[in-house]
């Protein structure tokens, strides 16, 4: 999966960048008035502990956003691992606009940085077993882009992003409508998709496993179940004929104590909502050296 944000990703940093801008600065920063404009800073963005990278690549937009003239170098790449005291980034420029723009920067920095670094603490623990991590629709309403590259970044894979780009049939969907009457529908919806969707269905025991191996999907779901019956689910599989035909994806109470197991029981797709919705934010300051002179 590609570490490079995508044009619709950049354009939805772009517009909370200016959200958050305009939430926080309002109509003036008035206690960096006392900052007089020649004065011109360095200002460094430090990373306090260890963490991934992510958001780098960003941090000059929102620069310009406040002061056209701040310039930028970025010494860590996206996706990176980097220790406590590395500097990922620095701006050059009037000072009292770097103070304006620290918050925003560091809020947007400590939250993508948060999501790579957690989703590459599953991506790591499941490495041997060769299961992929993916994330899921529980992100911050707004955020669903960024995060969802923020995870990429972290070394995850990336669900569908919304409603409207593949099918995933739950539980509340089976509710209305039986099992046994959708793989013709499944069919026709099928041909609404664009040429990267895919046909989903989730599955809370066994014996509706064997009913969905019938249909026209490409994963499977399995919804809080052990790691017995994940196996018990790989081995009807096979036993269907559907190994190379049908993904199995894992769900629910993924943690990074239990995630290893989940991943030895031969399912390729792991969905983990707390790589976005419970990452924390992690430790990123940004020092200031002032100087009055514009060099």
């Amino acid at each position: 999966m590609s570490t490079r944000p995508t044009e619709s990703e950049r354009e939805a940093m772009r517009r909370l960048v200016y959200q958050a801008r305009e939430e926080d600065l309002g109509g003036g920063d008035v206690t960096g008035r006392l900052i007089p404009p020649e004065i011109h800073a360095t200002g460094q963005f430090v990373a306090r502990q260890p963490l991934v990278v992510c958001g780098g690549t960003f941090l000059d937009a929102i620069a310009k956003a406040y002061d056209e003239s701040i310039q930028m170098i970025l010494w860590k790449e996206e996706g990176q691992a980097v220790e406590a005291g590395e500097v990922i980034a620095e701006w050059f420029g009037p000072a009292w606009h770097i103070v304006a723009a620290e918050r925003v920067a560091l809020n947007f920095l400590q939250h993508l940085c948060g999501v790579a670094t957690i989703t590459r603490q599953y991506v790591e623990a499941v490495a041997t077993a060769g299961a992929g991590i993916y994330d899921t629709r529980k992100t911050i309403p707004g955020w669903r882009d960024l995060e969802k590259y923020a995870v990429r970044v972290g070394g995850g894979k990336n669900h569908r992003r919304g409603l409207h780009d593949a099918i995933l049939v739950k539980d509340n969907h089976l509710a209305a409508v039986h099992l046994h009457d959708l793989g013709e529908r499944l069919s026709e919806l099928r041909q609404d998709l664009p040429y990267n969707g895919f046909v989903e269905i989730e599955v809370d025991t066994l014996e509706q496993l064997a009913e969905a191996l019938k249909l026209p999907v490409d994963v499977i779901l399995l919804d809080n179940m052990g790691s017995d019956k994940l196996r018990q689910a790989v081995k009807m599989r096979a036993e269907a004929g559907k190994a190379a035909d049908i993904h199995l994806e894992a769900s629910g109470g993924m943690t990074l104590e239990n995630i290893a197991e989940v991943a030895r029981t031969g399912v390729e797709r792991i969905a983990v909502g707390a790589i976005t919705h419970s990452a924390p934010a992690v430790d990123i300051g940004l020092d200031l050296e002032l100087r009055s002179d514009e060099a």
